[in-house]
């Protein structure tokens, strides 16, 4: 995916209204998780995505501050994310609990 032209999110944008739910793609523009949640507020809160699993089944938790993320709109409006991490790096990191 191309995401040259996608608009880039507002400070006042970041909340768990508008980022929960968005895909989240890695280095390779494959797509390596889902926002769970969101915590804090703002551009200095913390993203839970949930990694790996199947329709939601078996997916682990990892935590990430949403500094580490570049969220924006596709053409169509929906949120996503871009992050420098593959799959197999986010799997990696100590499960989060809540």
């Amino acid at each position: 995916m191309d995401h040259s032209n996608h608009v880039r999110l507002e400070d006042a944008e970041f909340t768990p209204d508008v980022l929960e739910g968005a895909t989240v793609y890695g280095a390779d523009d494959h797509t390596v998780g889902k926002v769970d949640h969101f915590h804090g507020s703002g551009t200095s809160g913390t993203v839970v995505i949930d990694v790996g699993g199947f329709l939601g089944i078996g997916a682990k938790p990892v935590a990430v501050p949403v500094s580490d993320l570049n969220f924006m709109r596709d053409e169509n409006g929906t949120v996503h994310a871009v992050t420098s991490w593959t799959k197999d790096q986010l799997k990696e990191m100590p499960k989060h609990q809540d």
